[in-house]
């Protein structure tokens, strides 16, 4: 089962079996059958014969959003403190 690269009257071109070959499909080479399909081009341009490079799902933003959270007045005054004397939370949670 030998496959062969063949152009039919209209200009088409196929990938088929040897022995399925009809009288007006001439036999081409490699190189032409590629050239005529488009898939010469197809993989010079991207290179990998699939998806452009870098094809995918992106990042939205550079840097991840901040995370926030509603504190009263008194909280943030004691974070601002605890941030400011280098607190040190482990220690005072085991106290």
């Amino acid at each position: 089962m030998k496959y062969v690269f063949v152009k039919d009257s209209e200009g088409y071109v196929f990938k088929k079996l040897e022995s399925e070959i009809s009288p007006d499909e001439k036999i081409i080479s490699e190189k032409e059958y590629m050239k005529r399909s488009g898939l010469a081009s197809y993989e010079k341009k991207f290179g990998h014969g699939g998806a452009r490079e870098n094809a995918g799902r992106k990042q939205k933003f550079a840097l991840p959003l901040k995370f926030q959270i509603r504190v009263t007045k008194e909280e943030k005054d004691f974070i601002t403190y605890a941030r400011e004397h280098n607190l040190n939370y482990s220690a005072l949670m085991q106290m």
